[in-house]
């Protein structure tokens, strides 16, 4: 009978949660005002949805005073029918007929051509809130494409799931300008996508410090303390890996030490991003020296599996399943560094760095810079690049709060 009055006292409760309105549901109360007798280009996936999970695309398609002439694909797609990292070819819709161009494939920038006759872009994808999430960096490449073309972008805002106030990590460095990072900002920059813009065009972030004509439709009821599930919101899977709002946090966790493609992280399992196995490790042995370490708003738990595709397919891997207990307490850049640290200590012959020199060049380009694994290599102590990590943090805190939309 308790657990019975329990259960129904939590749904009570989810039933009553705030649902945010997204810039999409913002945009269609107020009829598409800013778009009206314009010829409109939508840059989207699947995330891009309405609060009852309408696609954009249709929403805009099948709007009357909207007319909708372009769609433009970032990775994975506009439906998501396109797996990571494959390029995306130029088609036209099945459902709305309209040509779609993409922007993971040959071009990342939209070229002039595919804006031409076009008098707004329209973005509108959900982040993750990690700076080597591509959606971004295909986000401030429209702006920079739309104001060479002298067009104006309409970035409809979404949450960041990882809350508006969680910023780590170091800027990026000259040298390291890249996809996976593409602006000067923290690897975990705290700000939704409607923020970024307005902070890239403002601040100069742009190439050649270019502006657009740039308009953020804001999202209402969001604030910045609040995560995902509060939102009252349903998570449509901004990737095939990201398949829950909770696996935002868990990709900044182990994401960096994934490029080196020496161990896994989950990815290719059932779990992606939540977990750290090698051939070599001794599940309780690690699991028990990484809570030694203390870290705040999270344990764990010694594990052993299979991967079903991607890195050590079908090999039996041991190592940790990271438990998140506290999302607002848990730093989550440190968590993959301190493994690193543990690792040494525990299984020194086997050398993370040397063994994966081949993807140095990427996982540096992740970090923005190659000072995290130079300082890591030497002894493989966190304490080395602790306060190279954080060092950016508290500037970058204050630059940004002048772009807040939300409270």
């Amino acid at each position: 009978m308790k657990k019975t009055v329990i259960l129904l006292l939590l749904i009570s409760v989810i039933s009553w949660a705030q649902v945010v309105k997204t810039g999409i549901d913002v945009l269609k109360k107020n009829n598409f005002d800013i778009l009206k007798g314009k010829k409109v280009g939508l840059v989207t996936n699947p995330t891009g949805v309405d609060q009852n999970l309408k696609s954009t695309v249709d929403i805009l398609g099948e709007a009357d005073n909207v007319e909708l002439v372009a769609l433009f694909g970032p990775e994975h797609g506009v439906r998501g029918d396109i797996a990571a990292g494959e390029k995306v070819s130029d088609y036209n819709d099945d459902k709305t007929g309209v040509p779609v161009y993409s922007l993971y494939g040959k071009y990342r920038k939209p070229p002039a051509e595919f804006l031409k006759g076009l008098d707004v872009l329209v973005y509108d994808i959900q982040d993750n809130g990690a700076r080597s999430y591509t959606f971004i960096s295909t986000m401030g490449l429209i702006m920079e494409a739309a104001a060479e073309a002298g067009i104006e972008v309409v970035v409809l805002d979404r949450p960041n799931p990882l809350g508006g106030k969680r910023i780590e990590g170091n800027l990026v460095e000259e040298g390291f300008i890249s996809f996976v990072s593409q602006f000067n900002i923290p690897y975990i920059y705290g700000l939704t996508c409607g923020e970024l813009a307005n902070l890239l065009n403002e601040e100069g972030y742009l190439k050649d410090k270019q502006k657009c004509k740039l308009t953020v439709v804001p999202m209402e009821g969001w604030n910045r303390d609040m995560l995902y599930p509060e939102t009252g919101l349903q998570w449509v899977p901004s990737s095939p890996h990201i398949p829950h709002s909770w696996s935002t946090f868990y990709y900044s966790t182990t994401g960096i030490i994934g490029e080196l493609y020496n161990l896994s992280i989950g990815v290719g399992y059932t779990i992606p991003f939540e977990t750290i196995a090698t051939e070599w490790a001794e599940p309780g042995e690690l699991a028990d020296e990484m809570n030694k370490l203390n870290l705040p708003g999270v344990i764990f738990r010694p594990l052993t599996y299979k991967p079903f595709y991607a890195f050590a397919k079908g090999e039996f891997l041991k190592g940790i399943q990271i438990h998140i207990t506290d999302f607002r307490k848990v730093e989550l850049l440190p968590i993959q560094f301190h493994f690193l640290e543990v690792n040494h200590k525990l299984y020194p012959d086997h050398d993370i760095f040397k063994d994966s020199q081949s993807r140095h060049r990427m996982f540096d380009l992740v970090n923005g810079t190659d000072q995290i694994r130079k300082m890591l290599s030497n002894n493989y102590k966190y304490e080395d690049i602790e306060e190279y990590l954080h060092k950016d943090i508290e500037s970058f805190r204050k630059l940004s709060e002048k772009y807040y939309l939300y409270k």
